[in-house]
């Protein structure tokens, strides 16, 4: 399993979770697709903003390997603003390519795409 080397492991101040330490050993946590409703708590929409402005920084438009990045998260993004970047695609796999749909992050978390310090 890659280890992202320099990507936040967390929002700050809280306890979501962006990477994961170590592979699980039952096996890898599938991405699916999670239902990102209109009543979320702003916490919530805090986390996904800044894990989105973390994926962007880090990776950009490039595809990157899902590695240590945390399942559960990816999956509130999972479908809508990230992708698979290869076919066939394993959704159990650390190795797994993923890519941003810019256009679709752009439109679902703008202030994660601003320039200047995230509060």
């Amino acid at each position: 399993m890659l280890k992202h080397r320099g990507f936040p492991g967390r929002l700050p101040g809280s306890d979501f979770q962006f990477t994961i330490r170590r592979a699980n050993p039952k096996g890898v946590t599938p991405l699916v697709a999670r239902e990102r409703f209109r009543d979320r708590r702003p916490a919530d929409r805090r986390a996904d903003t800044a894990f989105m402005r973390a994926l962007w920084e880090h990776f950009g438009d490039q595809p990157f390997e899902r590695g240590n990045l945390d399942a559960g998260r990816l999956s509130w993004l999972w479908g809508r603003e990230v992708i698979p970047a290869e076919d066939p695609f394993d959704a159990e796999s650390y190795e797994a390519l993923l890519i941003l749909d810019v256009s679709k992050a752009r439109a679902s978390f703008p202030e994660a795409f601003e320039e200047g310090e995230f509060p």
